[in-house]
């Protein structure tokens, strides 16, 4: 059974796409060194030991009504931040940018909808090694409205919202957000000194939300609507309704506002995630933050991640901002340059 919001989106839209090498010096290197050996892949596992001072890397697999599925992890190890696109999509994406699904060691779940855990239990089955780790009203969510098996329960690994746990080096903690799930984590994820915060699928910036992203240098976050357009859109009335509550989805202003609020020097990467197909583009979910953030100053904005060790600090970008895409796999960001 599909979540709320999935019914009008179109699943069988193609999802292909070319893969990014990841915008890093060391990788870079790494993967020029291959090609010239003639090898067809190197793993992160291969690089040297992380250091302190070392970079985190994150990707998108796909934001949206039609799957959701990202990967954060460091050079020994990661894991997803939901399961709703497919096993093949996931594995090409990471192994095209130099990683091992065998250094994948997990699947945290956002809440029980479709789109964010469709092909969680096919992950799980072909990668053995993995847990899944979720609240268990999210996991009995699943059973009930999914057709998922029952088995899923071997890999569970119960997580609790304001309890931390460890995945490697990465230490998790997940909050309270509101959507109309059966339950619905956002995530606080540190390594060392690099702080990451995600919520997708919110109706509003509940306090536990803004609490996280404030301390947060890298936040991923809904913008999923712009109002105009859902409001003269195609949506049936109470369809319109349910997505503008407060347990549904956040609005572009909002997003854009409540980024404007939280800024600080400290704040580096903003990904906007999960933009309606039907009632939103990215050009209008980017510029309504541009122009809240200008508002307060903040003019300096760059488009993704690049690397900016010989540009002058008065010429950086003062914030890296991007529109995750909805079917396509994204570049491996890297961040912490």
């Amino acid at each position: 059974m599909p979540g709320l919001f999935d019914a009008l989106d179109d699943f069988n839209e193609n999802t292909e796409s070319d893969f990014h090498i990841i915008p890093d010096k060391d990788m870079a290197k790494i993967a020029m060194e291959t090609k010239l050996k003639g090898q067809c892949r190197q793993t992160i596992d291969e690089l040297p030991p992380m250091s302190p001072a070392d970079h985190i890397f994150f990707m998108s697999f796909g934001s949206g009504s039609s799957g959701n599925c990202s990967y954060i992890g460091d050079r020994n190890c990661g894991f997803l931040i939901d399961a709703g696109v497919e096993v093949a999509k996931v594995t090409e994406g990471l192994r095209s940018n130099g990683i091992s699904i065998e250094n994948v060691k997990g699947i945290c779940l956002t809440h029980d909808h479709g789109d964010h855990i469709r092909d969680v239990y096919a992950l799980l089955r072909r990668n053995r090694h993995m847990r899944v780790y979720c609240t268990p009203k999210t996991l009995n969510g699943i059973l009930r409205r999914h057709n998922v098996s029952r088995r899923i329960k071997d890999y569970h690994s119960p997580v609790y919202k304001e309890f931390q746990f460890k995945i490697g080096n990465f230490e998790i903690t997940p909050f309270e957000v509101m959507h109309d799930g059966a339950d619905n984590t956002g995530f606080y994820i540190s390594n060392g000194e690099r702080k990451f915060a995600i919520a997708t699928d919110l109706g509003c910036i509940s306090d536990r939300v803004a609490h996280y992203m404030r301390m947060a240098d890298y936040i991923v976050i809904e913008s999923n609507y712009d109002l105009q357009m859902l409001r003269e859109g195609r949506y049936p009335e109470y369809l319109k309704a349910r997505i503008e509550a407060s347990n549904g989805h956040l609005d572009n202003k909002v997003t854009a506002s409540f980024i404007s609020e939280i800024y600080t020097s400290s704040l580096r990467n903003v990904f906007l995630c999960h933009l309606s197909q039907d009632n939103n583009t990215p050009a209008k979910a980017i510029n309504e933050v541009k122009n809240a953030l200008s508002l307060i100053g903040v003019t300096r904005i760059g488009n993704g991640i690049v690397d900016l060790t010989e540009t002058p600090e008065s010429e950086r970008p003062q914030l890296h901002l991007v529109a995750l895409p909805r079917h396509e796999t994204s570049p491996l960001y890297t961040l912490g340059i």
